[in-house]
C-alpha cells in the first residue's frame, strides 16, 4: 500500500513501517560486492544529510546539484535536501564542463555533489567561474582532490557535519513547514533542438503523480526494482520514487553497461528502460535462435508463437485464452520461455515500464511473447514522467502508448500537437518567463511539441513536430519512426535518417561492428580497418538488402533510397548526442555535410 505523505518525510515514515527490512541494494564505488541498507539506515543517513546541509548554511529553496552516476549517496543527498526544503538539481554524469557551468550559473547552485574523478575534475575546473558555488562534496572516497582546492570535501566528512543530528529540531520544524508548492527539483532538458531549459518540479506534482500512477502501475513492497536509467532522467526518478512510496526495494546499478550482469546477480522484478534496451535483448535472442540447430530453432519459434497468441492475441485484448491454449502456454512457458527470462535474470518478473522513444511493434510483441509485461508509456520531464501508459488487466494495443493516467487532461491541438493540463504538469521553466508565456495556451494547456491522436481511449504518437521532415517533393517523413524500424536489425547500431528539404530519404548508419566483422570473416571479405568494412561493396549490398526487407511495408517516398556506413559512432563529445543519447540532428547535418551531400549527387 502506498504511503501518502510529503517527500520531505517519506523515508522516515517508511522506516517506521518497515524498520530493519532492506530498502536499498547497492555496490560501493569500485566494489563487486552487493550490500544492503535497511529503511532505518536509509532514514538515519537522510537525517544526517539534512543536518549537514544546515551546517553548511543552506536555507529553504537554496539549490544544490548532484553530478554523479547512480549510487546510494545520490539518494541520501536528494532526500536529505528535501528534508530541509532545499532544491536538488540533477546533472547527467556525462555532462560536459560547458553544460555544468551553464546549469550551475543558471540555477544559482551553492553546493555541487560529484561522483567519481571525472565529475570532480570538471566541477573543480568550473568552480572559479561560478560565483554562487561554495562547496564540492565527493561521493567516491578514491577521488584525488587537487592540492589547491580548499572547497572540496568527501561525502564521509560531509556526513560528520550532521552525524550526531545537531540541528534536528530545526530539521523537524522545516518538515512542518514543507509545502506542496515548494520546488523540489529543477531538471534541465537535454536540448535536442536548442538551449537546455530548467523544468521546475514541485512536491505537489510528485504527490499527484504518485497517486495517479499508483492506480495503474501494480508495484508493491514485494518488488525489487533495479535502476538502469540515471536518476537524472525523470522517468527513472519518478519510477524509483514511486517504488519507495510502496516500500519496494531499490537495486542501484551504478554503471549502465553492467546492467545485464547486475540483473542476473540481483534478480529484479521490475525495471524502467528505454526501447533501445529491449531492442538489444531482441537482437541477442534472435541471434541465438539463428545459431541454434534446426530442432531447437523450430521449438523456439513454436514457443514464441504460443506466447504471442496467449499474451498478445488474448490477454492484451482483455480476452480469456481458451483452455487448450492455456495448457499449451503453461507447458511451453515452463520449458522454454522461462529459460529466456532466466538468462536475463528475470525469473520473477512483474512489470517493465518502457518510454523515452518509439517502441518498435516487433520488439514490443516479442517482449510480451516471452512472458514479460512491458508497460509502454509516454511522458516528458514537464509532465513528471507519465502522461499515459498500458495498464495491467486492461486491454492495450501494440503500437499505442497506453491510456492517460488519472488527473491528466489531453487535448489534440493544431498540427495534431498533444496538449496537457493537470496537477502533474510543470508550472514552467526556471528563469524563462517569456518562454513560459509561449508554451501554455490561454486555457492553461501545455504545448508538448509532440504530435499524436486518441483512438478507443488510447494515445498514439506520431512524431515530434520539430522532428518531422518535409522532402523537396512536399512529402512528410517521420525520422524517429523509421529509425526505430531499422534498429531491430543486428547489423545496425545507430542510424540518422536524412530527408529534410531533400528529394528523397537517405541515412547515415553506424554498423554493429562485432557483427559486421564476424560477417566479413564468414564471407572471406578482407579488411584492415572499420573504414574498409564500411566501404566494402559486398557489405553495402548485404545491408541494403536487409534495409529493403525491413522497409517493404512503407510507402515508396518513406523508404531509404541511399545510405552511407559510418566508421565512428555518433557521440556526446562531438555534440551529436544529448545526455539521454538522442540525436542532435542539426549537429549531425553539420558534421557530416559532405557525406550527406554526396548521397544526393546524381
Amino acid at each position: 500500500m502506498q504511503t501518502q505523505c510529503h517527500l520531505s518525510v517519506l523515508i522516515h515514515e517508511q522506516a517506521k513501517k518497515y524498520g530493519s527490512r532492506p530498502a536499498l541494494t547497492f555496490r560501493s564505488f569500485g566494489s563487486l560486492q552487493w550490500k544492503t541498507a535497511s529503511w532505518n539506515q536509509f532514514s538515519l543517513r537522510v537525517k544526517q544529510v539534512s543536518n549537514a546541509l544546515l551546517n553548511l548554511g543552506l536555507k529553504p529553496q537554496d539549490r544544490i546539484a548532484v553530478f554523479s552516476q547512480n549510487c546510494i549517496q545520490y539518494l541520501y543527498t536528494d532526500f536529505g535536501a528535501y528534508g530541509v526544503r532545499v532544491i536538488s538539481i540533477p546533472f547527467y554524469a556525462t555532462s560536459s564542463e560547458q553544460q555544468i557551468q551553464y546549469m550551475v550559473q543558471d540555477g544559482g547552485v551553492k553546493v555541487i555533489f560529484v561522483g567519481e574523478q571525472e565529475q570532480y575534475n570538471k566541477a573543480h575546473r568550473i568552480f572559479a567561474l561560478c560565483p554562487t558555488l561554495e562547496r564540492i562534496v565527493i561521493f567516491d572516497q578514491s577521488v584525488r582532490i587537487s592540492t589547491h582546492d580548499p572547497n572540496a570535501l568527501y561525502f564521509s566528512d560531509f556526513i560528520k557535519l550532521g552525524e550526531q543530528l545537531p540541528r534536528q529540531p530545526e530539521v523537524e520544524k522545516l518538515w512542518s513547514q514543507a509545502s506542496m508548492d515548494d520546488i523540489c527539483n529543477i531538471l534541465y532538458t537535454s536540448g535536442t533542438t536548442g538551449d537546455s531549459k530548467g523544468v521546475m518540479l514541485t512536491y505537489g506534482q510528485y504527490d499527484a503523480a504518485f497517486k495517479a500512477n499508483g492506480k495503474c502501475v501494480p508495484v508493491t513492497d514485494k518488488d525489487r526494482i533495479i535502476d538502469f536509467l540515471p536518476f537524472t532522467h525523470i522517468f527513472e526518478r519518478g519510477w524509483a520514487y514511486l517504488g519507495l512510496t510502496v516500500g519496494a526495494q531499490l537495486i542501484i546499478n551504478t554503471y549502465p553497461k553492467e546492467i545485464q550482469q547486475s540483473m542476473r546477480q540481483t534478480h529484479p522484478t521490475s525495471m524502467s528502460a528505454v526501447p533501445r534496451f529491449w531492442e538489444k535483448v531482441y537482437i541477442a535472442v534472435k541471434n541465438k535462435i539463428d545459431e541454434a540447430n534446426p530442432v531447437e530453432k523450430k521449438l523456439f519459434h513454436y514457443a514464441l508463437n504460443v506466447g504471442r497468441k496467449y499474451n498478445v492475441e488474448y490477454l492484451s485484448r482483455g480476452r480469456r485464452p481458451p483452455l487448450p491454449l492455456r495448457m499449451e502456454y503453461a507447458a511451453i512457458n515452463k520449458s522454454v520461455l522461462s529459460l529466456v527470462r532466466k538468462q536475463l535474470g528475470l525469473e520473477h518478473s512483474n512489470i517493465f515500464p518502457t518510454a523515452g522513444a518509439t517502441v518498435s511493434p516487433e520488439v514490443e510483441e516479442f517482449v510480451h511473447s516471452i512472458g514479460i509485461f512491458m508497460i509502454v508509456g509516454y511522458g516528458l520531464t514537464e509532465s513528471l514522467a507519465t502522461v499515459s501508459c498500458d495498464v495491467k488487466g486492461k486491454p492495450y494495443t501494440i503500437g499505442s502508448v497506453g491510456r492517460p493516467i488519472d488527473s491528466v487532461q489531453i487535448k489534440i491541438g493544431e498540427n495534431n500537437e498533444i496538449l496537457l493540463k493537470g496537477p502533474t504538469i510543470t508550472k514552467g521553466y526556471f528563469h524563462r518567463d517569456e518562454l513560459n508565456e509561449q508554451v501554455f495556451d490561454p486555457d492553461g494547456f501545455f504545448h508538448t511539441g509532440d504530435a499524436g491522436f486518441m483512438r478507443d481511449g488510447e494515445l498514439y504518437l506520431e512524431e515530434r513536430i520539430k522532428d518531422l521532415f518535409k522532402t523537396s517533393n512536399g512529402k512528410y517523413i517521420a525520422p524517429q519512426s523509421l529509425e526505430a524500424k531499422l534498429l531491430v536489425d543486428k547489423f545496425i547500431d545507430q542510424i540518422a535518417v536524412i530527408a529534410d528539404k531533400r528529394k528523397f530519404v537517405s541515412a547515415l548508419i553506424v554498423p554493429e561492428f562485432r557483427e559486421l566483422e564476424e560477417y566479413a570473416h564468414d564471407n572471406d571479405i578482407q579488411f584492415k580497418t572499420r573504414e574498409d568494412l564500411c566501404t566494402n561493396e559486398k557489405i553495402n549490398d548485404m545491408i541494403k538488402e536487409r534495409i529493403d526487407t525491413l522497409q517493404q511495408q512503407l510507402a515508396s517516398y518513406e523508404q531509404i533510397k541511399r545510405f552511407t556506413l559510418i566508421a565512428h559512432h555518433f557521440s556526446m563529445e562531438n555534440g551529436e548526442l544529448t545526455n539521454t543519447l538522442k540525436l542532435k540532428r542539426n549537429v549531425i547535418n553539420k558534421n557530416f555535410k559532405e557525406v550527406i551531400d554526396k548521397m544526393y549527387e546524381d
